[in-house]
């Protein structure tokens, strides 16, 4: 992001680079003290650094212009991303946060354990921040890692307030880097958000550009006759779904943007040959899956959601909203590309790892859309190896065989459970009481493993990080076996662009409630052909692998198409807490629930 002061000195020539780049037009001169460096190297770049346990944040709006054609956008101390804030574990931190806009706001702590007053989630957790009021945070950090802040409130995060968070640890960091760099991924629309949503909910598929083509359809009877073709179109006309539903948005309306700049900016992070770096990946956008790599660099995962993990080398993870990953490079040319290719092949955002500014490599063509198989519309196909299956074989199978007419999607039995995870005994019982209207696909037979890494991403030639290679080292933070068990479905249908728990919007729903103190196992199986980013507030979630060993602890975990996954929940945070899918349109079509613990 490239602030365009109002200065005599300003060549012209930074002026419109910076226009082409995208980023803040008008930016108001930040209120704080400067940025301090970090005792191992300092995060650099153009987004404003901000350290110590005192802030001040102003929200506001600010022209910006990413695209040609200047549009508003909410803003932080005049940045897009705000500032990042940089703290230290143990300490008690103080945020005055002062709203400029016309309309209420609130900054929620993602990832961070404070008390449920301090969480940021108007209508939970506290009333918002109304016009021209400030409102201060106040609480003691428990925690270190990568973290990151956004609002809580309308679509303020899609236009542009969101923002790094980094705790340095009280004893010293274990992860020893020269330099470091913040990484912060997200997405803009020119459209206004809401205007975006309208459209959506008119018509759920209308920035798919990667709809199956007549040229699809002639690959199809080539590979397998005509017979073949006719039945996989009907299976998918049946199910009212299309296999290229990999995204609500796209490139048509989105611009993809690396710490604030357009891909045409070519935002750099500077090291020295020899250096071991860190790079702290954030996801903050709205509504964008990103796949990442480095072409010619491998990267060690070092660190996610903020928790350290058993150190494990890739060469491309992909993460969604809401979700951080630390990884440490080693480069030894002069430039290498940082590359985030969206989920749907339609766009991408990107950057420059070099040793000085200007410099910039090959930047990869996007790779492929692929169409979702069988696997990600049905599960466990048999108890096949979904982590190596050849998709290209099950887009092109024969679907001849199987009886899909006449299958009434909005009311499957749940059929056999794969996994050996047991039904729900929760007194909520949501699974076979609470199917509302908002449920267009079943998945009788889900599957459970966690080596998949999803959609475009298997059999690619690249090592890829799964939710398999995840371990937190020391084990859970709860020896206590699970007291009882919670299970919810994902749900949505893509008709009346509705998401929910159970086939229930929230509004509609009843909270979750959990009793102080409890071990809980949550089960979330998902029935739909999305994967939806799930973020619980304040407690952290240990997933377990499908055997039910310890895996990792996270606080949003990505559940895969027709994918079943458990996690265990200590409920040590009393008060009220959001519970939600991070695609932010997900979200505000539903799929949210007010978690209580009391």
């Amino acid at each position: 992001m490239e602030v365009i002061k109002n200065s005599p000195n300003l060549p012209r020539r930074r002026f419109v680079q910076g226009l082409a780049a995208g980023g803040v037009v008008l930016g108001m001169v930040p209120m704080l003290n400067p940025a301090q460096a970090a005792s191992r190297g300092t995060v650099t770049g153009d987004v404003p650094i901000l350290t110590g346990n005192e802030f001040e944040l102003i929200i506001d709006e600010t022209p910006v212009n990413f695209t040609g054609k200047t549009r508003m956008a909410t803003t932080i101390n005049g940045s897009i991303p705000g500032p990042t804030l940089r703290m230290r574990e143990g300490d008690e931190v103080t945020i005055r946060v002062t709203n400029r806009l016309k309309d209420p706001t609130s900054i929620h702590w993602h990832g961070i354990i404070l008390p449920y007053q301090m969480d940021g989630v108007p209508g939970i957790s506290f009333p918002g921040i109304a016009p021209g009021e400030t409102f201060t945070y106040k609480y003691t950090l428990q925690q270190s890692g990568t973290y990151w802040y956004h609002s809580h409130s309308g679509m303020q995060e899609l236009t542009g307030m969101y923002g790094g968070l980094i705790i340095d640890p009280a004893e010293g960091d274990s992860i020893e880097a020269d330099r470091e760099h913040l990484v912060l991924l997200s997405d803009w629309t020119d459209e206004n958000p809401m205007r975006v949503f309208g459209k959506l909910k008119n018509q759920g598929d209308l920035y798919n550009f990667n709809q199956p083509t007549v040229f699809d359809f002639f690959r199809d009877v080539s590979n397998g006759g005509v017979m073949a073709a006719l039945s996989k179109r009907q299976m998918w006309n049946e199910m009212r779904m299309s296999p290229t539903d990999l995204a609500d948005l796209s490139s048509e309306t989105l611009t993809y943007l690396m710490n604030g700049t357009a891909p045409a900016g070519n935002w750099t992070a500077l090291f020295k040959q020899g250096e071991r770096v860190r790079l702290r990946f954030i996801n903050g956008a709205g509504n964008s899956f990103y796949d990442v790599r480095i072409p010619g660099l491998k990267m060690t995962v070092v660190q996610a959601d903020g928790q350290n993990i058993e150190p494990v080398t890739v060469d491309e993870f992909r993460f969604g909203p809401g979700e951080t990953y630390d990884v440490l490079v080693e480069p030894q040319a002069e430039a290498y590309t940082l590359f985030a290719q969206a989920m749907d092949r339609t766009g991408y955002a990107r950057g420059t790892l070099g040793t000085q500014a200007g410099l910039s490599a090959a930047v990869p063509e996007l790779d492929p859309a692929e169409w979702l198989t069988m696997a990600d519309m049905m599960g466990d196909m048999g108890g096949m190896d979904h982590g190596s299956m050849d998709t290209g074989a099950m887009a092109d199978m024969d679907h001849s065989s199987m009886n899909m007419s006449g299958m009434d999607h909005s009311a499957m039995s749940m059929g056999a459970m794969a996994g050996g995870l047991s039904k729900a005994s929760s007194e909520v019982n949501h699974a076979s009481s609470e199917y509302g209207p908002s449920v267009d696909m079943r998945v009788d037979t889900p599957r459970t493993n966690l080596d998949d890494p999803g959609i475009g991403l298997r059999n690619n030639g690249r090592r890829v990080l799964t939710l398999a290679d995840l371990r937190t080292p020391g084990g859970v933070m709860d020896p206590r076996p699970p007291e009882r068990e919670i299970e919810l479905h994902l749900t949505g249908n893509m008709e009346r662009y509705t998401w929910s728990f159970d086939g229930v919007e929230f509004g509609s729903s009843t909270p979750v409630h959990l009793n102080y103190g409890e071990r809980v196992r949550i089960i979330l199986h998902n029935d739909t052909m999305m994967t939806h980013p799930m973020h619980l507030h304040g407690m952290w979630s240990e997933l377990e692998s499908s055997d039910g060993s310890f895996q990792v602890r996270r606080h949003t975990i990505p559940v895969q198409p027709a994918q079943r996954i458990s996690f265990l929940v200590t409920a040590d945070a009393l008060g009220r807490w959001a519970w939600h899918c991070h695609l932010m349109f997900h979200m505000d079509a539903g799929m949210f629930r007010e978690v209580v613990v009391s």
